[in-house]
C-alpha cells in the first residue's frame, strides 16, 4: 500500500513539471488582449471624440467592446451560460496557493486576490465579446481559434497526466470534464455562426431580422390585452405545486450564467468534500490505531474502555458524513432552480404593481444601489450557495448524528427500554408544555369572551368577560409562565439558528428579524437587482416605449413612405389610392415640383394656391377622394387584409 502510495505521488511530481493549464493561463493574456484589440477596432465609434480630431485615419475605431447585455438581452443565452461554465475551473483556482508561483505576504492575499479576478476576467473575455460582436464573421473565426487552444491544452494537459494531488487518480478527469464540456459547447457554437454568416453574405440564405410581435415582451402584452377564456385548463399537480411553465417569461443572460456556474461549482465541491473528509476519517483512524496500539505496550485500563467507543464514533461519523453529502447537495441543486422560480415570481409581481412580498423599507430602493446590486449578485448568489452548501451539510450532519445515537444505536444495543423511556420523558415534558399553553387558550375560548354578537360569526369578539375571574386567572398563571419562558426562549434560539441556517444560501430571503432587514446584505442585493430588472425590462414600459420611439422616428423620417413600404400585398383599387395619396403628400411638401408634371395648371396659380388658405380645401378635397376610394377598396378586400386608421395615417 505505502508502495502504491509513492508511485502515486512520484507521478503526481513528475505531471508538475509538464505545462499545467495554471501556466497556460498566465500566457493566454496575449492573445485574449490582441482579439479584444482586433474587435475594437472593428467597430466604430457612436460619438466621436477629441482623438479623433489628431488620429484622423482612425475613423472613430477602436470602440469599447461590451462582453455582454446584463439587463435586457435575450439572444444567445445558453451560450453565455456555458462561457460562464468555462470559467468554472478557474475560478475555484484563486483561491488556491499555487495560482501564485511566489510566496505572497498575508496582507497582500486580498490585493492578489482582485488581481487574480481582474486577470481571469480578461483572459476569458474572448469568449464573450465573440459571442456579443456584431461582426458574426470574424468573431466567429477568433472564437473558434481561441476556444480551439484552451481546448487543445485542457486535453492534453487532462489525458497526460490525470492524476492530482487532492483527489488522487483521475484527478483532472473529473474536476474538467464541465469546463470541457462548456469549451466545446461554445466551440460548436462558433462554427454554427461562422457557418450562417457565409451562407448570408453567399446569398443562400437571409439574415433573421429580429420580429417584435414574436419577442416575449411583446407576446407578454398582446396576453394581457386578450380576453381570459371562460373553460381554462386544469393545471397539473406539477403545475399547481412545483413550477407553471410561462412561454412569454424568459431568463436574462446574468441569470442563467450565475446558475450554471453555481451547479458546476457545486459539483466541484461535493467531490472536493467527499475526498477530505474520507481523507479526514481515515487520518482518524489511524489515529485511533495508534492510540489502541499505546494501550496495548502500557497497559492502561482506563483508556482502553474508550477505545470501542471512539471506534464506533468515526464509523457513524463517516457514514452520517457520506449520506448528508448526497442530501445537502441535492439540497443545494434545488434551491438553486428555486431561487430562478423565485426570480420569475418576484418580478411578475411587480409588473402587477404588487410589493406587499417586500419590506416597506425596500419599496424605493436607491438607484445606485440598485445598478450596483445587478453587479454584485452573480458573485454573490455563487458565494452564497458555497457557503450555504458547507453550512447546511453539517447542520445535516449534526442531525444525523443525533438520531443515530438516540434511536438507532440504542436498538443496536439492546437498549430499547431504556431509550423509550428517555423520549418518553423529554416527550412528556414538551407535551406538558404545549397542553397547558392550549389550555390557556381554551379557557379564555370559554370563560373569558363575551358570546358571538351574530350566529353567523365564526369567532366570539374581542372582548372580556368574568374580568375578576379573568384576573385571578391571570395572577396564578403568572409564575408558571415565567418557567415556562425559559424554555421557549431556548427553543425561539435554537429554531433561528436551525431556520437561519438552513435558508443561508436563500439570497432571496432574508434571515434577519423583521426591521433588521437592512442588515442582510445579500437580501439587499437581492431586492435592489428585482428592483433594477423591474424598471429595465417590465414588459409594458418596453413595449410603450418602444411604440413612443417608433412613433417619433415615423415623424422625422415622413412615415408615410415608411408606412406604405411595410404595407402588405393589397387590391388594385387600393394600390391606386396609395399612389395617389403618396403623389399629393410629395406635392404638398415640395410644391416646386407641380410644374414639372405632365397635366399641370401654371405655375404661379398652383403656387398662390398652396401659400393661400385654399390650401386647406385642396386637402380636405384630396383626403376626401382618398376614403372614397379606400372605402371601395376595403369593400373588395377581405377581413384579413383590412388596414387600420392608424397604419393609414
Amino acid at each position: 500500500m505505502n508502495g502504491s502510495q509513492e508511485l502515486e505521488m512520484s507521478t503526481v511530481l513528475e505531471c508538475q513539471s509538464k505545462i499545467p493549464v495554471d501556466l497556460f493561463l498566465h500566457v493566454s493574456l496575449i492573445p485574449a488582449v490582441l482579439i479584444v484589440s482586433v474587435l475594437s477596432f472593428l467597430q466604430i465609434r457612436e460619438q466621436p471624440l477629441a482623438i479623433d480630431h489628431h488620429l484622423p485615419f482612425l475613423r472613430g475605431r477602436f470602440a469599447i467592446v461590451v462582453p455582454m447585455d446584463m439587463i435586457s438581452s435575450l439572444s444567445n443565452r445558453w451560450s453565455y451560460g456555458f462561457a460562464f461554465g468555462a470559467v468554472s475551473s478557474n475560478v475555484l483556482l484563486l483561491f488556491s496557493e499555487r495560482y501564485v508561483p511566489f510566496t505572497v505576504p498575508p496582507w497582500a492575499r486580498a490585493i492578489v486576490y482582485l488581481i487574480g479576478a481582474l486577470e481571469i476576467g480578461l483572459v476569458y473575455f474572448p469568449f464573450f465579446a465573440c459571442l456579443s460582436t456584431p461582426f458574426r464573421g470574424p468573431g466567429a473565426v477568433l472564437g473558434i481559434v481561441y476556444s480551439l487552444a484552451w481546448i487543445i491544452v485542457i486535453v492534453w494537459d487532462t489525458f497526460t497526466c490525470p492524476h492530482g494531488e487532492i483527489f488522487g487518480r483521475y484527478e483532472k478527469i473529473i474536476v474538467q470534464w464541465p469546463c470541457l464540456f462548456s469549451l466545446i459547447f461554445l466551440l460548436g457554437r462558433f462554427v454554427y455562426i461562422l457557418v450562417k454568416d457565409i451562407r448570408i453574405r453567399l446569398w443562400k440564405e437571409q439574415e433573421e431580422l429580429e420580429d417584435l410581435n414574436k419577442h416575449p415582451n411583446m407576446q407578454h402584452v398582446k396576453r394581457l390585452l386578450r380576453k381570459t377564456p371562460v373553460d381554462s385548463q386544469q393545471l397539473s399537480w406539477f403545475q399547481r405545486r412545483v413550477y407553471l411553465w410561462d412561454p412569454y417569461f424568459k431568463f436574462p443572460n446574468r441569470i442563467i450564467g450565475t446558475a450554471i456556474l453555481s451547479i458546476i461549482g457545486l459539483y466541484i465541491m461535493t467531490l472536493a468534500d467527499y475526498i477530505l473528509s474520507t481523507a479526514i476519517f481515515d487520518q482518524a483512524e489511524m489515529w485511533k490505531n495508534q492510540l489502541e496500539h499505546l494501550v496495548m505496550c502500557n497497559e492502561t485500563r482506563a483508556l482502553e474502555a474508550l477505545i470501542p467507543k471512539l471506534e464506533e464514533f468515526i464509523d457513524v461519523a463517516r457514514k452520517c458524513w457520506l449520506a448528508t453529502t448526497i442530501f445537502a447537495s441535492l439540497n443545494s441543486v434545488a434551491y438553486t432552480f428555486h431561487i430562478l422560480a423565485c426570480y420569475r415570481k418576484h418580478l411578475r409581481r411587480l409588473w402587477k404593481g404588487q410589493k406587499r412580498f417586500i419590506p416597506e423599507k425596500f419599496h424605493k430602493p436607491r438607484a445606485a444601489t440598485s445598478v450596483a446590486s445587478i453587479a454584485r449578485y452573480s458573485g454573490w448568489q455563487i458565494a452564497f450557495t458555497l457557503w450555504g452548501y458547507l453550512i447546511v451539510h453539517f447542520v445535516h450532519f449534526l442531525f444525523a448524528l443525533l438520531f443515530v445515537y438516540v434511536l438507532v444505536l440504542p436498538i443496536q444495543h439492546d437498549k430499547v427500554l431504556q431509550m423509550l423511556s428517555s423520549l418518553g420523558l423529554i416527550l412528556l415534558t414538551i407535551g406538558l408544555v404545549v397542553g397547558l399553553v392550549i389550555v390557556q387558550i381554551v379557557l379564555v375560548q370559554i370563560f373569558f369572551l363575551q358570546d358571538k354578537m351574530s350566529p353567523t360569526d365564526k369567532e366570539k369578539p374581542l372582548a372580556l368577560n368574568n374580568r375578576k375571574a379573568f384576573h385571578c386567572f391571570n395572577y396564578f398563571f403568572f409564575f408558571y409562565n415565567v418557567v415556562m419562558g425559559f424554555s421557549n426562549c431556548i427553543m425561539r434560539l435554537l429554531c433561528s439558528l436551525i431556520v437561519g441556517t438552513w435558508l443561508v444560501s436563500r439570497i432571496d430571503r432574508t434571515i434577519m428579524q423583521r426591521g433588521y432587514e437592512g442588515m442582510d446584505a445579500g437580501y439587499s442585493t437581492w431586492i435592489g437587482m428585482i428592483f433594477a430588472d423591474h424598471y429595465h425590462n417590465n414588459p409594458v414600459m418596453v413595449c410603450f416605449c418602444h411604440l413612443l420611439v417608433t412613433n417619433k422616428l415615423e415623424r422625422l423620417t415622413v412615415s408615410a413612405y415608411s408606412t406604405f413600404d411595410n404595407m402588405p400585398s393589397e387590391c388594385p383599387v387600393y394600390s391606386k389610392t396609395r399612389r395617389r395619396w403618396m403623389l399629393f403628400y410629395t406635392l404638398l411638401k415640395n410644391p416646386h415640383l407641380i410644374p414639372f408634371r405632365k397635366h399641370h395648371l401654371s405655375s404661379s396659380s398652383l403656387l398662390q394656391m398652396s401659400s393661400s388658405p385654399q390650401s386647406d380645401m385642396v386637402v380636405r378635397a384630396w383626403f376626401m377622394a382618398s376614403q372614397t376610394q379606400r372605402g371601395q377598396a376595403m369593400s373588395q378586400m377581405s377581413p384579413e387584409d383590412t388596414v387600420t386608421p392608424e397604419e393609414n395615417s
